[in-house]
């Protein structure tokens, strides 16, 4: 488990990672080129709060099944 720990480690650094079995190289592990393209505060649950409704509530109606 150590290993995957670096390995993510190194991918959060923008470090490619090459992995090797038996010697050889079998793959290249590369981050993601993907940026974020929005804010949290952009997001339709950041601040809904503020009209009184429990977030909770809000939840519990999306688990609702449909009618």
């Amino acid at each position: 488990m150590r290993r995957a720990f670096d390995l993510m480690r190194a991918v959060e650094r923008n470090e490619p990672v090459t992995v090797m079995y038996h010697g050889k190289e079998k793959a290249m592990i590369r981050p993601s080129e993907q940026t974020p393209t929005s804010s949290v505060r952009s997001h339709a649950f950041f601040g809904m709060n503020q009209d009184g409704v429990a977030v909770e509530s809000v939840i519990d109606g999306l688990r609702d099944g449909r009618d």
